[in-house]
């Protein structure tokens, strides 16, 4: 085969249509871009393409999903390798994803060769073979269009790619991966090494093997292991032992015999234990973790019961969950991972033994896995959802601190440990964030083109406008951006205040706004805990005040002599929804998950997201030429209310009209805000505000079909009697109110007259509470 310079990649292949190569093509997919999942061909099967297309129709099923909509399954072409061959001849990047066999992989590679196009990309998607292994043999126009992109499962939500090239890899070719990674796919794509395990999981590996040996031998509790390597590290509260049931025991002892088998006996996975005895016994009574019938924690539904239980290390036997109390745990709420570590119970020699450990093992990947150490930090924030990376951690607990604590356990310090003595891995200089390097100097740390990130323009600005818990920000060329800063992104009325401030400051300043934050969500929705104490309190002027202000803030926002341009991403809930919903126009995240949820909490939308929702069905079905009259909009609006309709994911959403057909999507969270910064700008030329909307609505006719509907459901035993109360107030309010006539014309205000009304009398009925209590107190809406 000959290479050609150019690689636009339009039209991907992906063989192995396993959890992880179907994976893949759902998500390639969910980019918009056609791909073909080949597999072989069962032996026996009358349907020789049985196992892609069966895979196909899994996913279709699987929660959570890997389609971002389901009609993205469309664009997956399904065949297999005996037959269809052929369809690799006008793909441009064909990924492999087969058995992690050297000898099937080859000769797979051979039948590729064969058939693609000149210059097509073919990866692996191994993380156990090298590359130099995989092409060793092959003609030298397949090497240097060969590469390794390792994904992380599930391939749609984990944001982690790593890149392994070799010496002959063509530079465009990896350019043309990078880029469409990057773009289309929304990948953070972090070079490695060709080296077992590349990054994320030759750091992960062993971070899970020290976790499970060590506490069985210090004698801990998985509750207790978990508690002290979680939170106080900024580690999901998984910690160990629940992340390996959340992945799966069966994979740990194959990952393990493939590392150990690479790894040259001097490295640092030789030196714990890697008796997996109890994980091999496990397994082989059906105890795989959450795909299975539990892990080191399981449900035990004997007797009619649900019990919550974890395995006894040390005897392999299930016993009742235990909140577990160590001083150390304390130690580490209270002072931070610095504290836990120095700690001289078992929880601190735990702490020790398992991340003293582990971040001296990241420091030792820096130059011999990866280049610079901000590659690790971004691998095991992304690949293993860690809140701050190896190095940053370092930072935070104190370069010298680890080194005593090391040297105190008689463990071996790294030389890039000994040059960060008296420093840190990352300072802030002028406003640049720079980053050590291996010689002891520091360096620009350089974001990607395209890339623009708040916490960047915040460390040398100062916010135009701040309360508690919002900021407005200058980022540039005329546009503003309004931060939500609270816990959960959670709306109070110090966001009200700030909104409010805000507004009289872009309009004498700025060209446009973008509402924007680099949370892990957009926004909650309203802060429950205020109305419920408020409630409480019986300040039920208070929580009617907040509710009036809510409504005159975001219609404040919609009528703004300046266009608005809101840029969510994760939870857009309740409130944050509304806030999407009175934009003028949205960019968002792929993974943007928005709904109208109050109803799972005995309420309705208060801020205006049921005349919202009213406005665009109704524009909707103008454009679509439905059918006339003024009852189909409001049948389609309750129906999303009234079920607390999540969308989850923005294609989802553009489906409910949570998002306008015309509104953006960004693949790559990392580019959210320079796309909605673009999209703000194209709006301020010439812009005017929209015309308030008149709403016509069926009265009295319209509210009794959608009560009797309710009440249908709750004959099927499928609402409760609040859920009919709640659904009456919304079909009171959706309909043009109670006793109103036959057809009823009202603005946009008496419309939210109507909402603010049976939001405060539902809010002060008993059951309303009770329902914000639970949800408060589990996180969970309460099922009666």
């Amino acid at each position: 085969m000959t290479s050609k310079t150019e690689t636009p990649i339009k039209k991907v292949a992906v063989i192995g249509a396993g959890v992880m190569g179907a994976g893949i093509a759902a998500h390639v997919a969910n980019a918009g871009v056609p791909v073909v999942l080949l597999d072989i061909v069962p032996e026996g099967a009358a349907n020789r393409n049985a196992i892609a297309e069966g895979a196909v129709a899994k996913m279709l099923k699987a929660d959570p999903a890997p389609f971002m909509h389901k009609r993205n399954a469309k664009l997956i072409q399904t065949g297999n390798i005996e037959d269809h061959l052929e369809l690799l001849a006008d793909c441009d990047w064909i990924v492999e994803a087969v058995i992690e066999r050297l000898d099937i992989k080859q000769a797979l590679y051979a039948k590729v060769d064969g058939v693609r196009k000149a210059g097509s990309v073919v990866s692996s998607n191994t993380s156990t073979i090298p590359l130099a292994t995989l092409t060793d043999g092959m003609p030298d126009g397949f090497k240097a269009d060969f590469c390794i992109t390792h994904f992380f499962n599930p391939p749609r939500y984990m944001r982690l790619l790593e890149l392994v090239t070799a010496p002959e890899t063509r530079a465009d070719a990896a350019t043309a991966i990078t880029e469409f990674c990057d773009h289309k796919l929304g990948k953070s794509v972090v070079v490695c090494k060709d080296r077992p395990g590349f990054i994320a999981n030759r750091l992960g590996i062993l971070w899970l093997l020290a976790g499970v040996t060590e506490a069985r031998r210090l004698g801990l509790t998985v509750e207790e292991a978990d508690a002290i390597i979680g939170r106080p590290f900024g580690i999901p509260k998984t910690g160990v032992f629940a992340l390996i049931d959340l992945v799966g025991l069966d994979l740990m002892p194959h990952v393990l015999k493939s590392m150990v088998g690479a790894l040259p006996e001097t490295d640092a996975f030789f030196q714990l234990d890697r008796d997996l005895s109890l994980v091999e016994k496990m397994i082989a009574e059906g105890y795989t973790g959450r795909k299975g019938k539990g892990g080191f924690y399981r449900i035990n539904r004997a007797g009619c019961g649900k019990v919550k239980e974890a395995i006894d290390l040390q005897t392999g036997e299930y016993r009742p969950t235990v909140k577990p109390v160590l001083e150390s745990i304390d130690a580490g709420k209270s002072g931070g991972a610095a504290a836990l570590l120095r700690h001289p119970d078992k929880g601190g020699r735990y702490a020790r033994a398992v991340m003293a450990r582990t971040l001296a093992y990241a420091a030792a990947l820096v130059p011999e896995a990866a280049d610079e150490v901000y590659a690790v930090d971004e691998a095991m924030r992304l690949g293993y959802n860690w809140k701050q990376g190896p190095f940053e951690l370092i930072d935070k607990i104190g370069a010298d601190t680890l080194i005593q604590v090391l040297k105190s356990e008689g463990m071996e310090v790294p030389t890039l440990l000994e040059t960060a003595s008296g420093k840190t891995f990352y300072k802030i200089d002028g406003g640049t964030r720079l980053q050590l390097g291996t010689d002891g100097q520091y360096r620009d740390m350089v974001r990607p083109d395209g890339v623009v990130m708040l916490a960047d323009i915040k460390l040398t600005a100062k916010p135009l406008v701040k309360t508690s818990s919002a900021a407005l920000w200058d980022i540039g060329d005329g546009v503003a951006c309004l931060e939500f800063t609270g816990k959960m992104n959670s709306l109070d009325p110090d966001v009200l205040k700030c909104i409010h401030k805000s507004i009289p400051v872009v309009e004498s300043g700025f060209k446009a706004l973008v509402i924007y934050n680099e949370g892990s969500n957009f926004s909650v929705g309203a802060n429950l805990g205020l109305a419920l104490f408020a409630a409480n309190m019986a300040a039920w002027s208070q929580i009617e005040e907040l509710v009036e202000k809510g409504q005159q803030v975001y219609k404040a926002l919609k009528y703004a002599p300046f266009p608005v341009v809101a840029a969510p991403s994760g939870m857009a809930l309740g409130g944050g929804c509304e806030i999407v919903l009175h934009s003028d126009a949205v960019q968002a995240h792929a993974e943007t998950y928005i709904g109208l949820v109050e109803v799972g909490v005995g309420l309705i939308p208060g801020w205006g997201g049921c005349k919202e929702m009213l406005a665009r069905w109704t524009e909707a079905g103008k454009a679509n030429k439905a059918p006339k009259g003024p009852m189909p909009p409001v049948a389609k609006a309750f129906e999303t209310i009234s079920v607390a309709t999540v969308a989850k994911s923005a294609a989802e959403a553009q489906s409910n009209l949570f998002l306008r057909p015309t509104d953006g999507v960004t693949m790559n969270r990392y580019r959210l805000l320079a796309d909605a910064k673009a999209r703000a700008l194209a709006l301020a030329e010439g812009y005017t505000p929209p015309e308030e909307p008149v709403f016509r609505l069926p009265g009295e006719t319209g509210r009794v079909a959608l009560e009797m509907a309710v009440k249908g459901f709750r004959k099927l035993g499928k609402a409760t009697p609040h859920d009919e109360v709640v659904s009456a107030a919304l079909a009171t309010v959706l309909t043009g109110g109670e006793g109103a006539d036959m057809t009823v014309e009202l603005s946009e205000d008496d419309v939210l007259e109507l909402e603010r009304e049976a939001f405060n009398t539902l809010l002060r009925h008993p059951d309303t509470l009770a329902r914000v209590e639970h949800m408060l107190e589990t996180g969970k809406p309460l099922r009666n």
